[in-house]
C-alpha cells in the first residue's frame, strides 16, 4: 500500500514537472528568438534538466508499480546513474544562471561582449559533462559500487556510502556556498548603485529619470534570491540527512531519506519553472501568448469565427449556440 502510494506521487510529480518544464522551455525559445539574448540559454538550460529529472523519476514510478520487482545490479546502477546526472545537471544549471546575473550586475557595459554564443555553448557543453561524470563515476569507478544489493533500485541500494559523501561534499555544500557567495556580491554591487543615484538625486542632476539600472539589479538579484531559497530548503534537508546515513547507518532510517527527503529535493525541479516564469515579466508574457494561441486554435476548431480588423463582419456562431 506504501509502495502505491509512493509510485502514485512520484507520477504526479513527474507530470507536473515534465509539462511545466516544457511550457516553460517553449517560451524560453520563443523569447530567445524574439531579443536574441545569449543568457537565456543557461536558463533554457535549466528547464531542459529539470525536465529530464521528470523523465528519469518515470522510471522509478515504473518501478513502484511492479511487484515483485528485482532487477540486477547493473541495471539499477545505470538507472541511479542518470537520475543523479539530470540532477547534477539542473544544480549546475542553477549556478549559471547565477554567474550569468552577476555577470550582468557586475559588468553590464561589458555584458554583451562577454556572453557571446561560442562561449555560452562551451560552458553548456562543460556543464552535461560535469554532470555526466558526476552521475556515472560509480559506473566507471566499481569501487563505488555496492558489492550486492537486494530489492528496488535506490542511491543508499546501489551506491557506495563513499560515492555518496563525496558527491555531498564536493558537489552540493560548495555550490551551496557559491550561491550565498554571488547573492552577496550582487547585493554589495547594488548598494553601491543605489548609493550612487542618492548621491546624484542629492546634488540635483538626477532630472527626475527613473533608476531603471538599479531596478533591473534588484529583480536580478530578486530572481536569484528565490531559486537559491528554493535550492536550500528542497535539497539541504536531503543532503544532511544522507551524509548523517552515510557515517552512521543506524542513526537515521534511509527510507525516510529516499521516500520523504528526495522527494523534497525533487520538487524543486518543479519550482524552478514555476518560480521563474512567475517573477520575470516577459517569460510570463510568452506563457499567455501562448495560452492564446492555443485556445484560439482550439475555438476555430470548434468553428468559432474571429472577425479581423478591416473586413466586414460576418455573422458569427458562438461556442455556446454550437453547443445547443
Amino acid at each position: 500500500m506504501a509502495s502505491s502510494a509512493l509510485g502514485v506521487i512520484l507520477a504526479v510529480l513527474a507530470s507536473l514537472i515534465i509539462t511545466a518544464n516544457a511550457l516553460v522551455a517553449i517560451a524560453l525559445l520563443r523569447l530567445i528568438q524574439k531579443s536574441g539574448s545569449k543568457g537565456l540559454y543557461f536558463v533554457l538550460n535549466l528547464a531542459i534538466a529539470d525536465a529530464m529529472v521528470g523523465f528519469t523519476v518515470v522510471g522509478l514510478v515504473m518501478d513502484e508499480f511492479s511487484e515483485p520487482f528485482d532487477p540486477p545490479q547493473t541495471f539499477c546502477i545505470l538507472r541511479m546513474a542518470f537520475v543523479t546526472t539530470s540532477s547534477a545537471a539542473s544544480i549546475l544549471s542553477l549556478i549559471l544562471v547565477a554567474c550569468d546575473r552577476h555577470l550582468a550586475i557586475r559588468k553590464p557595459f561589458h555584458y554583451f561582449q562577454l556572453v557571446t554564443g561560442l562561449r555560452v555553448g562551451v560552458r553548456l557543453v562543460g556543464l552535461w559533462l560535469v554532470a555526466a561524470i558526476i552521475g556515472f563515476l560509480p559506473v566507471l569507478t566499481p569501487c563505488f559500487q555496492k558489492v550486492s544489493m537486494h530489492g528496488k533500485c535506490s542511491f543508499f541500494g546501489v551506491f557506495h556510502p563513499t560515492y555518496m559523501l563525496t558527491v555531498f561534499c564536493v558537489g552540493f555544500f560548495p555550490a551551496l556556498f557559491l550561491f550565498i557567495y554571488l547573492y552577496c556580491d550582487m547585493l554589495k554591487i547594488a548598494s553601491v548603485h543605489v548609493q550612487h543615484i542618492q548621491e546624484v538625486e542629492h546634488a540635483g542632476l538626477a532630472g527626475g529619470c527613473p533608476p531603471s539600472h538599479t531596478t533591473s539589479d534588484m529583480k536580478a538579484m530578486r530572481t536569484v534570491a528565490v531559486l537559491i531559497g528554493c535550492f536550500t530548503l528542497s535539497w539541504l534537508p536531503f543532503f544532511i540527512a544522507s551524509i548523517v546515513q552515510t557515517v552512521c547507518t543506524d542513526c537515521f532510517p534511509y527510507k525516510v531519506i529516499e521516500n520523504y527527503l528526495w522527494l523534497l529535493g525533487l520538487c524543486n525541479s518543479l519550482l524552478n519553472p514555476l518560480l521563474y516564469s512567475y517573477w520575470q515579466k516577459d517569460v510570463r508574457l510568452q506563457l499567455s501568448q501562448l495560452t492564446a494561441g492555443v485556445k484560439r486554435r482550439v475555438l476555430l476548431h470548434l468553428g468559432c469565427r474571429f472577425p479581423g480588423r478591416g473586413t466586414k463582419s460576418l455573422p458569427t456562431v458562438s461556442c455556446l449556440r454550437l453547443q445547443d
